[in-house]
């Protein structure tokens, strides 16, 4: 299994680089990603010209330990409920390499090999999906129904085989929700469709996520085209990146490890 990446891709040495490759080839769609530091917001959904009126609104939650041990694992445990349709769930694995995913796994329609490239690195994650309806989420995180349930059977087999040893679905905690408006737009300039996402967390703080899909066979020219794209537009690619999930998690985690802290008598 290899590591994530934090080096910026254009310091990526020659073996590096045919790592990455090698994961590209071996990936079922490739996810270019920027998140937009906060004090370039206001400037992005301006040029964007993004209404949040078009937005559609949805809602996250996570599910890890107090002190994230599933995170610490490499897995990342959500559900989703989303407006206008049925939501979703999923467990997400990173870092992998396709390669050495069983055949089983490679195989099912559920699971998505992805390679997720960021101005400051890349990992490949292997996603294992669920569909599952808004009530059902919605019954799980109000304790009116086990949290398993809202995981398939394959889904389920696949945290069972990834996550520490004794740790159940039923056993982790709830981490959100965080609530989401999620938009497409396709300019012309760029001539592909681009997904923002604006990840809005209960202490007021934003985190603001621009990403295109393309398939691992165009990748480069999709990054090129992407970066010239918005650099065009006068935002700041060179800034640390900030996962959604990342952020997300130690936020609510956060929040947990307050409530556990005895009041002072």
């Amino acid at each position: 299994m290899t590591t994530e990446r934090r080096k910026r891709l254009t310091e990526l040495s020659g073996t590096e680089l045919e790592e990455m490759l090698g994961l590209i080839k071996g990936s079922d769609s490739v996810e270019l990603k920027l998140t937009v530091p906060e004090t370039g917001h206001r400037s992005a959904i301006n040029a964007l010209r993004l209404d949040p009126l078009d937005a559609q609104i949805r809602q996250i939650f996570f599910f890890d330990t107090p002190d994230l041990q599933l995170q610490e694992a490499g897995l990342a445990v959500r559900a989703r409920r989303v407006q206008g349709r049925g939501g979703d769930s999923v467990v997400k694995l990173r870092p992998v390499v396709p390669d050495d995913l069983s055949e089983d796994i490679r195989r099912s329609a559920a699971m998505n090999v992805e390679v997720d490239a960021m101005p400051g690195g890349y990992v490949c994650s292997a996603s294992m999906k669920g569909k599952v309806p808004n009530k059902d989420v919605f019954e799980a995180v109000r304790g009116e129904r086990p949290v398993r349930k809202v995981f398939s059977k394959e889904q389920r087999a696949f945290y069972t085989a990834n996550a520490p040893e004794g740790l159940t679905l039923d056993d982790l905690r709830i981490l959100g929700p965080v609530f989401v408006l999620k938009l497409v737009v396709e300019p012309k300039k760029l001539g592909k469709k681009l997904v923002a996402e604006a990840w809005l967390l209960p202490d007021g703080s934003r985190i603001l996520e621009l990403s295109t899909k393309c398939p691992p066979a165009e990748a480069f020219q999709a990054a090129m085209e992407a970066r010239a794209y918005l650099e065009g537009l006068g935002l700041d690619l060179e800034a640390e990146p900030e996962t959604k999930t990342k952020a997300t998690l130690a936020f609510f985690a956060g929040n947990l490890a307050k409530e556990a802290v005895p009041t002072p008598a």
